[in-house]
């Protein structure tokens, strides 16, 4: 069956009914100046061999590459039985639960996620899945100004330190519905929150505190004395997080006297592959006190008539419902089989599994660091406890060597002067529990000839003290 099932006749057959003569008489409102002008630019399609040709060769370009890129999106072994699972018939077309009776099976898996990021985050309630991680905390964002009925600002304090996209995303989102964010600078020594910054912002009105941990640096921050200070300022606290951290850091519902308030972050790190940007899926949860604000949906457990076990939706406060005009959020994307994904990745790693590569990720992580360091010209920026990202800083010719390491086919991190002016010759480098011993080798010694032919070409570089 064809995607638009209509002859001609069908449609001169609908506009007669209707007593228009064509489909631009149709649509006869519209301004011309709003209409779509002929587009030249797009070419004729292609065919299905030329189609499949060109995505193998995209393929073939992100496979090849050694990847010490994260910042936010991040290279991790995924069991052969996640997708295996996944992509069964029952999983891989179950999209949403609109039917709950005929939906058991979907819900018994939604209930299983929730059910594990409540106990991975410390957190009473957890969602069924949002769009991404930035959009996630647009949402958290949302969600406070709506529960913090302490405040009647609209305003939220966030650090620059946090991701610059998930700033800009969250911007984006909530600043035609008249919400402010306020940034907070970061210590040049530690790349965490400035608390000096912070004393000016003391008593005044805002409705939440954003804090990532890691922050976008890899660094920690103090976030149990970041959660006291804004509770004792009857602000609500929002973290930001990577759900794989949680296994080896205090998790968020334990922060400071009272815990965090709403949790939220990326959900890539737990079974989905980097597949070139997407798709990946956000979550949120929250203290129960605040569930009512949830986005989402929230999917609970009951017994029917008969005694027996069976799942429904408890909570769905989003826009294709009955209170679309009510609606606790407008991004209606529902990343579904992410969620099936991640949820089948969490059972068969379970805890002990996840809380074995994220000591992985940190021991790697450790091991490059010290490496590197040792070398003329590359200095440690933040020299302070981290996760499995960090920051280097070069004197050589920075864009050199960046060059220099691809071409070896090492993607060697993230270029922090792109967002962060003031870092231009700073790199961002993520270590996972997937590089070998050798990998990390292999990156060194790369990077010390590389090194060693600047020298020898007459660049100047610091020695080590």
């Amino acid at each position: 069956m064809p995607y638009i099932p209509h002859t001609e006749q069908d449609l001169q057959d609908m506009l007669e009914t209707i007593g228009v003569d064509s489909l631009e008489n149709l649509f006869d409102e519209v301004p011309d100046e709003l209409k779509c002008q002929q587009v030249d630019s797009i070419p004729l399609g292609l065919s299905e061999l030329d189609v499949v040709n060109h995505m193998k060769a995209k393929a073939t370009v992100d496979d090849n590459a050694l990847n010490f890129i994260g910042a936010g999106a991040y290279e991790h072994h995924i069991p052969a039985a996640v997708w295996e699972i996944t992509f069964r018939g029952e999983f891989y077309t179950a999209y949403t639960p609109y039917q709950a009776e005929a939906s058991q099976g979907t819900l018994q898996l939604l209930y299983e996620f929730q059910s594990m990021m409540v106990a991975l985050t410390n957190m009473d309630v957890s969602n069924a899945s949002l769009y991404d991680g930035a959009s996630a905390l647009a949402e958290a964002v949302l969600m406070s100004i709506r529960s913090n009925r302490k405040s009647k600002s609209r305003r939220i304090l966030i650090s620059k330190s946090s991701h610059p996209r998930y700033r800009d995303v969250t911007n984006t989102l909530v600043k035609n519905q008249g919400i402010q964010l306020t940034e907070i600078d970061f210590l040049n020594e530690s790349g965490s929150i400035d608390f000096t910054c912070l004393e000016k912002y003391q008593s005044q009105d805002f409705a939440a505190l954003v804090i990532q941990q890691p922050n976008f640096f890899g660094s920690l921050e103090d976030v149990d004395k970041l959660t006291n200070w804004a509770h004792e300022n009857k602000m609500l606290v929002i973290a930001a997080t990577n759900p794989i951290s949680l296994a080896m850091l205090k998790p968020p519902g334990s922060w400071g006297e009272t815990g965090a308030d709403i949790v939220c972050g990326e959900g890539q790190p737990l079974g989905i592959p980097l597949s070139s940007g997407g798709p990946y899926f956000g979550f949120l949860c929250c203290k129960s006190a605040y569930m009512r604000q949830m986005p989402g949906r929230i999917v609970g457990k009951t017994v029917d008539l008969d005694g027996e076990t069976g799942y429904t939706l408890t909570l769905q406060a989003r826009e294709q419902h009955i209170r679309r005009s009510k609606a606790t959020s407008n991004i209606c994307t529902n990343q579904g089989l992410m969620v099936t994904a991640a949820t089948i990745h969490l059972s068969i790693m379970g805890m002990k599994g996840l809380k074995n590569v994220a000591y992985r990720c940190h021991q790697n992580a450790i091991k490059l660091r010290d490496k590197l360091i040792q070398l003329p010209g590359v200095n440690i920026v933040y020299d302070v406890n981290f996760f499995h990202e960090f920051v280097l800083q070069f004197d050589l010719q920075f864009e050199s060597i960046i060059r220099a390491l691809e071409a070896q086919n090492i993607s060697p991190g993230y270029l922090l002067g792109k967002d962060f002016p003031e870092m231009k010759n700073c790199l961002l480098i993520c270590v996972t529990e997937t590089k070998t011993d050798d990998e990390l080798e292999f990156y060194f010694q790369t990077l010390s000839r590389i090194i060693e032919r600047q020298s020898s070409a007459g660049c100047p570089v610091k020695p080590k003290m």
